[in-house]
């Protein structure tokens, strides 16, 4: 206890505990004010100049003089400048960035990059779409035809496995769900609903909103009626179907408390109109 106290009391371990923390905060200002400004380039910037609309070799130039490197990240075909000009940069002109930064450069190509055109019959539109962009294909003319099956590919205008430009447009036809041909509608009603809808299907017709309807007579999952109620309709069309259900199966809406008291008498019952007598006071006597 005697040395501790000793040592608490003397001047010397105060200055030592001084100039410690003076170190320290030296150290944290010498890695702030030198050391990381200059690992980090700290207010040092280059601005990143438009090297677009002229030649790669131009840009190398211009960017290596500047203290800035380049890579080209793509070659693309572009009608509206000459071989070998740059198209696009990354990062823009005017952008402040730190010395020795990659400026990424797009390049028109002399001659224009070729791709396989895929097949998309039988894709989804969407699916179709993402396949020729993916192929740097362009979608063009979107025309409709009927069939079975809605928003399909019918057929396509560029053949498929041929070699052609990218860019190039690539016409489509869809389905819109409709057949063209005229079937007959099957007689559901009475069958159970898993049954109902394989008819519906094998007939070429689609099953479209059902609605569940309580039924005394019927089994649960029994078609009670459909529309239209038609002989015919045409290929891919939809029927809306009614199904039963339980009777009891849905509660029925409460409309307020429901009081059933019988001991309530009713005043009808303790007075007679007709009767005078009873209004008259009774004589005591």
């Amino acid at each position: 206890m005697k040395t501790l106290k000793k040592i608490f009391t003397s001047k010397y371990f105060y200055l030592s505990v001084f100039g410690l923390a003076v170190a320290g905060i030296s150290f944290i200002l010498l890695i702030d004010s030198v050391i990381m400004p200059r690992y980090t380039n700290f207010n040092q910037g280059v601005t990143v100049p438009d090297v677009t609309k002229i030649s790669l070799d131009e840009a190398e130039e211009l960017l290596t003089s500047i203290g800035l490197r380049h890579e080209v990240l793509d070659r693309r075909a572009h009608s509206a400048y000459p071989a070998n000009y740059i198209i696009d940069q990354s990062p823009s002109a005017l952008q402040l960035v730190k010395p020795n930064r990659k400026i990424y450069l797009t390049v028109n190509t002399a001659v224009t990059p070729q791709t396989v055109v895929p097949d998309v019959v039988n894709m989804s539109y969407r699916n179709a779409e993402i396949q020729l962009q993916n192929q740097g294909l362009t979608v063009g003319t979107i025309s409709y035809e009927s069939s079975r099956f809605r928003n399909t590919i019918m057929r396509q205008s560029v053949a498929p496995g041929d070699t052609v430009d990218r860019g190039t447009v690539v016409n489509l036809v869809v389905s819109d769900g409709l057949g063209t041909r005229v079937v007959s509608v099957p007689d559901i009603v009475g069958k159970s609903y898993s049954e109902a809808q394989r008819m519906i299907l094998s007939s070429g017709l689609r099953v479209g909103e059902v609605r569940f309807q309580p039924s005394r007579d019927e089994a649960p999952n029994t078609v009670l009626s459909f529309s239209p109620q038609e002989e015919e309709l045409t290929e891919g069309e939809q029927l809306r179907l009614v199904i039963s259900e339980r009777f009891d199966a849905r509660e029925e809406s409460e409309t307020g408390a429901i009081i059933d008291d019988t001991t309530a008498v009713q005043i009808p019952d303790l007075i007679d109109p007709d009767n005078d007598s009873d209004n008259e006071p009774q004589d005591d006597n």
